[in-house]
Parts: structure tokens; C-alpha cells; sequence
């Protein structure tokens, strides 16, 4: 039994997607009709950078995203893959979740773009630039890191943002939370942490209004019916009911990413091989997660020709 699951923010680099739209009518026309959606040149930039503009929110949400339904539309059109008959569950990590719901039929590829979009422009509006940050905890698991971020918090916002696997955790709040975090490591025995290059506190309570935002966008652009049943990052749990997922993806805003469970939830459904679309995050955390699975990651045409090879 399969799952594909969908990188999030950190997937993104100067040159993504140029190989596969090279070679692919299918690829080219995805990044057209996203550059189309936009009224940008996305594609242009995901190819050529600056990296330091692809790396802005509002720019590398969309752009991951067109990079993996790339991957996914010459599996479709040119490999002959229908996602419904070759997978149990969909998911994907933070924004990744918008690309799982794009491949699944939730939404349109245009409708998922302006959706990441404003997801960037709002979370990146929440907190003013210097107010927030968050840290990867290396060799901690989501106890330690809990027990850690409270005492690091003295009356300011510090928690857990990203339950990734066994090993990494990721924190975020204000920034004099988490730096107070980082000094602390060793006294929690946590192996080591790393302040993340990110311009805002994802997933924690700061990000309220950004959480607002998307609760207004989704009443305009409610998810359709889903060909493929997704886990969700915010209960790690199947959800299909259009309505919920609408609510779980508010949620998701400010919520933790409970991807580790997330992995074992679909082992536990009988899932046996993840196939990551777009990126090659996901794999070594699922890994580490289920070590007993078997894990693919497809971002160029060679990936795409194995893997049909494969189905």
C-alpha cells in the first residue's frame, strides 16, 4: 500500500523544476498556468533566482508546490499514473498539505497557488521581521522538547512547531524564548539545536492572524471532494470531509505539525512505501520514523521513468 507525500518550506533552491520543464510539455504547462494564476513570473524565478526571493514565504510556498504537481502531472500524462488507483493516502508537511489536497482534486493547481500565496504574504504579515524565530532540536524527541520549550518560555510564546521523527523537533515562539531554548539544550539532554533562517514563527499562537486570513480564503475557495483520503497534519488522522479539512487547514496555522504521527498512522492503515513528490525532506524523516518502509523520492525525469517502471 502506497502513500505520496509533499515537502514543506526549506524544499526550495535556484534551479527547481528547470530539468523536468526542459523535458516536459506537462511540467512547462504547470508553471505556466501558475505563473498565470499569480500575475507573476514564478517559474522565472525558480529557475534563475535570487535565491534570497525564492526563499521569501510568499514566494517559496507556491513555488514548492508547482515543483511537486510538476512531478505528479508527467507521472499522470506521460507515465500513465492515476493517483486514486496507486494511493491509500496522500499528505504533505505544513504547506505540503495544500500540494497533497492539489493532487488529491481538493482544489485546482491555480486555486492552490493564490492560496499559498496569501498563506506566504499572511504569515509573513503576523509577526514583524526580528519578533519571532524557531529552532531544530536535534536528538530530542517531542517530550524533551516540551519540557524544554516551557521552561524557556517565562511568559512568552515558545512551543513545539514540527513533531518530525524521533530525533528532530522543531520549536518556535518569540525570538527571546527560543534563544533562551538554544542556551538550555544541554541541560535537557538534547544533542544539539539549530536557529532555522526563517523570517517568521510558523506553527505556534503568533500566528493567529495569518490563521484568520486563510479562515476567510477558504470560505471563498472551500475544498472540493477528494479522490484520495489525506492525513492530516493537525489530528495525524485520515480526514475526506471537505468541511473539516477547510478547519484543519485553519488550524494548521497555528498548530503543531504532527508529521511523525502522521507516518505512523499511515503504517498503521497498512501503508508500506512513501513516495515523496518534489523534494527529498521527507524520506530520511520517514525513515528514522518507520525504519521498516520502503521510501522514493521523485524530483527528476530519471526519478519519474523508475518509478513508472515501478507502478
Amino acid at each position: 500500500m502506497r502513500a505520496f507525500v509533499f515537502p514543506g518550506q526549506g524544499s526550495q533552491k535556484v534551479g527547481m523544476g528547470a530539468e523536468l520543464a526542459a523535458a516536459s510539455p506537462a511540467a512547462r504547462a504547470v508553471f505556466e498556468e501558475v505563473d498565470d494564476a499569480l500575475g507573476q513570473k514564478l517559474s522565472a524565478l525558480m529557475r534563475d533566482g535570487p535565491e534570497e526571493m525564492l526563499t521569501l514565504t510568499e514566494n517559496a510556498q507556491p513555488a514548492i508546490m508547482a515543483n511537486a504537481i510538476a512531478v505528479l502531472r508527467v507521472l499522470e500524462q506521460e507515465g500513465g499514473l492515476q493517483l486514486p488507483a496507486k494511493a491509500a493516502f496522500v499528505a504533505g508537511h505544513s504547506l505540503g498539505e495544500y500540494t497533497a489536497l492539489c493532487a488529491a482534486g481538493a482544489f485546482s493547481l491555480a486555486d492552490t497557488a493564490r492560496l499559498l500565496k496569501l498563506r506566504g504574504q499572511a504569515m509573513q504579515a503576523a509577526v514583524p521581521v526580528g519578533i519571532g524565530a524557531m529552532a531544530a532540536l536535534l536528538g530530542a524527541d517531542i517530550a524533551k522538547a516540551q519540557v524544554l520549550a516551557d521552561a524557556a518560555a517565562e511568559g512568552e510564546i515558545c512551543t513545539v512547531a514540527n513533531d518530525n521523527d524521533p530525533g528532530q523537533v522543531v520549536i518556535s515562539g518569540h525570538r527571546g524564548a527560543i534563544e533562551r531554548a538554544i542556551a538550555l539544550v544541554k541541560d535537557f539532554e538534547i544533542k544539539r539545536s539549530v536557529l532555522l533562517p526563517v523570517s517568521a514563527p510558523f506553527h505556534c499562537p503568533l500566528m493567529a492572524p495569518a490563521a484568520r486570513a486563510m479562515e476567510d480564503a477558504l470560505a471563498k475557495t472551500p475544498p472540493r471532494a477528494l479522490h484520495v483520503r489525506l492525513i492530516a497534519n493537525v489530528t495525524a488522522a485520515p480526514s475526506s470531509d471537505p468541511a473539516e479539512i477547510a478547519r484543519l487547514l485553519v488550524e494548521q496555522v497555528t498548530a503543531r505539525v504532527r508529521w511523525r504521527e502522521s507516518v505512523l498512522a499511515m503504517v498503521s492503515e497498512g501503508v508500506d512505501t512513501f513516495i515523496e513528490l518534489g523534494g527529498k525532506v521527507l524520506s530520511p524523516m520517514i525513515t528514522r520514523t518507520a525504519p521498516d518502509v520502503a521510501t522514493m523520492s521523485v524530483v527528476a525525469m530519471s526519478d519519474i521513468e523508475a518509478l513508472t517502471k515501478e507502478l
